[in-house]
């Protein structure tokens, strides 16, 4: 009877021969695809000959033969490989991993091998970019790192997923939401009505348009004049602006089909967008429907991102600098509150995700009748601007 073959993942006897130059360690192993293949170490010392050997036998027990990720691939080539496999994400989701990825991961990690991807040497490394940059940041790069140590998992490049046994990642104390009063929220669109600098960068409108409706700015920046209905008093949401690398700006649907809806405005609101529609009939002969509504000062998709900084410039130049554009959305959602209206009317206002599964399956929600735009009229502005009509002739 002949002698039992090796184990899959499984190493003979180590022999160990004399050279010219030192010794050479020898070993039969048997890969995954089940033949034997011949390992041989070589050193100056039979001693480290032998520890050599040992070491590849080790590292070569995770190695996948038929893969093209092995334990000794560099860590820059694993992320790539990672991220090019990446499918039906929105270009926003898309444009966060691969920032992680060149600032993050590939500077502190690339030149590292797979199997050097311990638990330690993560959690250092997540510690680092806590400390550096905040802990929402170590987190997405978390998430990162565990999507790409998933896939050497799957190669059998590891044998766990080691960002699992990290630690987990402690988060600032959260403040309270901030919000303005409806006094506040309409001292700040007075304010703005009379500011020539808001009014150039064509910011009154916009603001208002937000407490409102309560929308983000990328999605007050991707209305069109076609998902308005100046008279049914009515807005579609149904689409935000985002900027993708290579691409520019684009504009995409929403995220979630909680935030694709239709929001009744209040009145205030209407008799600015009335004004604002018969101004570009008048300058420009006509708006298409297909046009922005909130358009770059320079025509065009407006960009979320400088119109941050415009927003943060006419807050303080109006005595508001310690708000965000974000607070206008709390404002508008905590005037509701206020108003009392359930957090099922909240919700569909500002297109979050439903309270509970009941309503999310049983409620037919075409249009947002939730009493939000009788609410919102307490935003009326108490003291009229100056006549915005003329500024923009």
């Amino acid at each position: 009877m002949g002698r039992p073959g090796l184990a899959l993942g499984t190493a003979g006897k180590i022999r160990v021969h004399a050279t010219p130059s030192g010794h050479r360690a020898v070993a039969w192993y048997r890969d995954y695809d089940g033949r034997c293949r011949q390992v041989e170490r070589h050193a100056t010392s039979k001693a480290a000959a032998q520890a050599a050997l040992r070491l590849a036998l080790r590292d070569r027990a995770r190695f996948d033969v038929g893969g093209e990720i092995s334990p000794n691939t560099r860590v820059n080539v694993l992320a790539e490989a990672w991220f090019a496999g990446l499918k039906n994400l929105s270009p926003t989701t898309m444009q966060a991993y691969r920032n992680r990825l060149d600032q993050q991961v590939l500077p502190g990690l690339g030149n590292l091998r797979v199997r050097e991807l311990t638990v330690g040497t993560l959690e250092r490394h997540l510690r680092l970019i806590a400390d550096k940059h905040g802990p929402a940041m170590a987190k997405m790069t978390k998430s990162v790192l565990s999507g790409v140590c998933g896939l050497a998992a799957r190669h059998d490049a590891l044998e766990r997923n080691p960002v699992r046994d990290t630690g987990g990642i402690q988060a600032s104390v959260k403040k309270a939401p901030m919000a303005l009063t409806a006094d506040e929220a309409r001292q700040l669109l007075t304010g703005l009505d009379a500011d020539v600098a808001a009014g150039k960068a064509d910011v009154p409108d916009l603001v208002a348009f937000m407490l409102a409706t309560g929308c983000r700015i990328g999605e007050a920046a991707a209305v069109t004049w076609d998902a308005l209905d100046l008279d049914a008093g009515t807005v579609e949401i149904t689409s935000t602006i985002v900027r993708v690398a290579g691409q520019g700006l684009v504009r995409k649907g929403t995220k979630t089909a909680s935030g694709s809806r239709t929001l009744l405005l209040p009145p205030w609101c209407m008799e600015r967008l009335r004004s604002r529609a018969s101004c570009v009939g008048r300058s420009k002969g006509g708006a298409r429907h297909e046009e922005p509504v909130f358009p770059a000062p320079l025509g065009g998709w407006r960009d979320p991102s400088n119109t941050q900084s415009d927003l943060r410039a006419a807050f303080h130049n109006v005595g508001f600098g310690h708000i965000t554009s974000h607070v206008l959305r709390k404002t508008t959602a905590t005037v509701l509150d206020h108003a009392g209206l359930s957090a099922r009317a909240i919700a569909d206002q500002l297109g979050h995700a439903n309270p509970s599964l009941t309503q999310d399956v049983y409620l037919g929600r075409q249009v947002a009748s939730t009493g939000a735009a009788v609410a919102l009229e307490a935003l009326r502005p108490s003291v009229p601007g100056h006549d915005r009509d003329e500024g923009r002739r």
